[in-house]
C-alpha cells in the first residue's frame, strides 16, 4: 500500500459506537437505503442513510450497536440531512456488512 497516513491524521477521523434506535425504508433515496437514527450517548442522536438493504431488514437493525464517523459535515441525501456515516465492508454486488463492536460497549465510545 502506497497511501500511508500518520497516526495524527487517523486521529482526526472521529469513529464512535452508536446503537440503532430507529430504522425505516428510505423511499425518497435514489438507491435502496434505510433511514437510521443512532444513539451516541453524550453526543446525542444522529440520523444517517445507509445502503444496507441487501443483507438487513429494518427490524434487524434496531438495538444493534454499530460504528460510525461522526465528524463529517452534514450531507443532504434526498429530503434528509445525514449527520454521520455508518461503517461497513462492501462485498460482492454492493452488499454491505455493517461493522460493529464484538461486545456491547457504551454508546459514544471512541474507536482508535
Amino acid at each position: 500500500m502506497e497511501n500511508h497516513i500518520t497516526w495524527s491524521e487517523f486521529q482526526k477521523v472521529d469513529i464512535r459506537v452508536g446503537t440503532v434506535l430507529k430504522a425505516r425504508v428510505f423511499e425518497e433515496a435514489r438507491n435502496p437505503a434505510y433511514q437510521l437514527v443512532l444513539d451516541f450517548g453524550e453526543l446525542g442522536q444522529r440520523k444517517t442513510s445507509a445502503q444496507v438493504t441487501k443483507l438487513y431488514a429494518p427490524e434487524d437493525l434496531i438495538g444493534r450497536q454499530v460504528l460510525a464517523v461522526v465528524n463529517f459535515p452534514p450531507k443532504q441525501i434526498a429530503n434528509m440531512m445525514s449527520e454521520c456515516l455508518l461503517l461497513g465492508a462492501i462485498g460482492e454486488e454492493g452488499s454491505v456488512t455493517i461493522v460493529q463492536p464484538e461486545r456491547s460497549v457504551s454508546n459514544g465510545q471512541r474507536i482508535g
